[in-house]
Formats: structure tokens, C-alpha cells, sequence
């Protein structure tokens, strides 16, 4: 079957996604991609250069069966633009993020805009898919806000079609990739390693991060640090701090570029952490996971449906899952003191190698083809 990817923001775990799909799966996967920069332009104008796209395409001779579209795509602009190439081919809308639940800085207001995009986008779409449960079930319940906010003509009927045609279904990740840097960990009566993994950013909460460092090494924990998340130019004075006060037990500090790199750094730790007040999915944690460090997440957002109910809080190891700071201090110093155990990493590899490509494309397959095929 042909397929027709749509992503005008190719970087990052979009870029990730497509390529990983477009690698494993049995369907004729073209991409017609932008570069991943200017957001707010790609969500508005996108569609143009998309359409454009897509013409030169199929001119050369490509015949879509089924288009899918990530979330950054204007699906309303895009299917009006490209109607003429794409007679009546069905569109899964896949949304990874949305910009009607994403949070923002407490200075920043929402621009309700690039949400109603997003809402255009699931009408006009043939399916809507969701990344994770906790993603659809947060989007729904915002709906409604969003759409009571316009005077008249606010079409609440509609939150029910979306369901109607919504489903989940998580993202596909290379994680036999990461099998081939594994050297297994420290074995020398060092201090276990503690890593960060994500952005460096407002919603993954760094300074909770920090607080909770600074806290441990407060009371005599011994530990050593790996901080390999994306920085960004506005960084908090507290990156200066916490290098200077741990430089000595920072085996890393500064994004990885390099997957052998990344890869290397994350079997080398024992355990992660995040501190996120918002997550859709959380991909870097199941990277994490995969490559043996035992996680603390907080107990809510997409977290406690990635892990399995049996392993929230086994017996003989340490949780997983936190309710709150308190409990996530507790839980880490106890590891940290050898008073529990991390899960061990044959475990820990259980908990995600499900969502490796190898074996979940099959399901995006199968949701292709029966979206193809229930158009005929």
C-alpha cells in the first residue's frame, strides 16, 4: 500500500518517528517533510508547501493510499490545497503534541489559534490517533473550554464525532539500536549515577530536579550525575550552580548529539528521574528504561499506563512511580543508601521493549490498511 507522511516539523522525535516507521513497515512510506524550525509558520502555512509537495509527487507517478498526517499539519489548509492530487484518499491525523494542553510559561498566553488548528484538524481528518491515553483524555476534556470560548455557533456536538473516530495508540521507538552500546554497569563501589535526559525546560521541571539534588547531597548521599538534556540560549543562573557544586561527580554535562554517545551515557547510569509537570508520552524515559536505569516518575500523566500495574511498586525493589516530592526523595535517598534495590535491567527491558519497531509497526500497519480499505 502507498502512504503519503506528512510532517512539516521533521526534527527531533517527529523526525524520529517517520523514520523509524518508514524503515519498518511493509507499506511504500513517502515523506514530505520541512525543516523542523518556525512552528507557529509551519502550523499556519505549512499546508502550501506541503500541497506543493505532494503535487510534484504524485506527478512523478506515486499514488497515495492513505495519507498520515503528524500534528504540526494544517489538515483543513492542506486537504483544501491538495483535493485535485488526493480525490478522496482517507487521512489519519496522528497527533504526538497539541497546542491547546501544552503548557505554558506563567508570563505566556495562550494563542487559541494554533488550538483550533488542531481541533479543525480532527474534524476534517478520517481518523485521529493519540499517542497515549492520558494525551486523548486531556484533550477532550479541554475541548469543550475551547469552544465555549467563541459567542455563537460553538458546534459542541462535534467533540463526540472526534471520539467517535479517535483511538490510541503509543509511538514506535528504535530500541534494539541502543542493544549494541550496552558494556553493563559499574561494577567498582562507586557512587550510583543519577541521569537527566530531557529538555532543559519549564515543563520537565528542572528545578524540582535541582532541589531534589541539592536536598540529597544535603543529608550525605553519595551519587554522580549525568545531565544530558537539551539546553536552550535562556538557561536558569541554577545550570551555573549545580556544574559548580557537582563538577567533581558530573560525568557529563550538555546534550549528546551523537547516538553512540547518548546511547553509551544512558547504559552507564542506574537510575533516572523526572520531575514533569507535563509529558504527552515520554520518550527519553523509556529509552532510559530500556538501557537499564531504574525510573522515578511522577505518578500521573502518560507514566502509570506505559508501566505495567505489577511493577508500579514491586516487592523487592524500589517504586517506580512517586505521588509527590516528598515521596520521591524518600524513594531515591533509599536507593542511594542501599536500603532498596533498583529492578534489575532484564525487567526494566520488559517494561518497554514492546513499543520497539521491530514489533509495533505491525499495529500501525494494520491501522493503515484498515483505514485504506474501509474507504473503498
Amino acid at each position: 500500500m502507498n502512504v503519503l507522511a506528512l510532517e512539516p516539523w521533521y526534527g527531533g522525535s517527529h523526525r524520529n518517528f517517520f523514520k523509524g516507521l518508514t524503515e519498518n513497515s511493509r507499506h511504500d512510506i513517502r515523506l514530505v517533510t520541512m525543516a523542523a524550525r518556525f512552528w507557529k509558520w509551519r502550523l499556519h502555512g505549512g499546508a502550501h508547501t506541503l500541497a506543493r509537495k505532494t503535487r510534484q509527487l504524485v506527478e512523478s507517478g506515486f499514488t497515495p493510499d492513505v495519507v498520515l498526517a503528524s500534528s504540526m499539519v494544517n489538515v483543513p489548509a492542506f486537504l483544501a490545497l491538495a483535493r485535485r492530487e488526493l480525490p478522496g484518499v482517507p487521512l489519519l491525523y496522528y497527533l504526538h503534541d497539541n497546542q491547546l494542553t501544552y503548557p505554558l510559561p506563567e508570563e505566556e498566553k495562550r494563542d487559541l489559534s494554533y488550538a483550533h488548528i488542531n481541533y479543525l484538524s480532527c474534524l476534517a481528518a478520517d481518523r485521529v490517533v493519540f499517542n497515549s491515553q492520558f494525551h486523548y483524555d486531556e484533550f477532550m476534556r479541554a475541548l469543550p473550554g475551547l469552544l465555549s470560548v467563541y459567542p455563537d455557533y460553538t458546534h459542541l456536538h462535534t467533540i463526540a464525532e472526534i471520539r467517535a473516530k479517535s483511538s490510541v495508540l503509543h509511538v514506535g521507538l528504535d530500541l534494539t539500536s541502543h542493544a549494541q552500546f550496552s558494556t553493563g554497569k559499574e561494577d567498582s563501589g562507586l557512587p550510583p549515577v543519577i541521569l537527566w535526559n530531557q529538555r532543559w525546560q519549564y515543563d520537565k521541571n528542572p528545578d524540582a530536579f535541582f532541589k531534589l539534588i541539592n536536598r540529597l547531597d544535603d543529608t550525605g548521599c553519595k551519587f554522580r550525575l549525568i545531565l544530558a538534556g537539551k539546553h536552550f540560549e535562556k538557561q536558569h543562573s541554577q545550570f551555573d550552580e549545580t556544574f559548580e557544586r557537582y563538577a567533581e561527580r558530573i560525568l557529563h554535562y550538555g546534550y549528546a548529539e551523537d547516538f553512540a554517545e547518548y546511547s553509551q551515557l544512558l547504559h552507564r547510569a542506574d537510575i533516572v528521574v523526572s520531575t514533569a509537570i507535563h509529558e504527552f508520552f515520554g520518550i527519553a524515559m523509556m529509552e532510559a528504561i530500556y538501557c537499564g536505569c531504574h525510573p522515578l516518575l511522577p505518578d500521573h500523566l502518560s507514566y502509570p499506563e506505559l508501566i505495567p500495574s505489577s511493577l508500579h511498586r514491586p516487592l523487592l525493589h524500589a517504586p517506580i512511580l512517586y505521588q509527590d516530592e516528598k515521596e520521591l526523595f524518600t524513594i531515591l535517598k533509599s536507593i542511594l543508601q542501599k536500603e532498596e534495590r533498583p529492578l534489575p535491567t532484564p525487567t526494566l527491558r520488559s517494561i518497554v521493549e514492546r513499543l520497539d519497531w521491530s514489533t509495533h509497526v505491525s499495529k500501525f500497519d494494520a491501522l493503515l490498511s484498515e483505514l485504506a480499505s474501509a474507504d473503498k
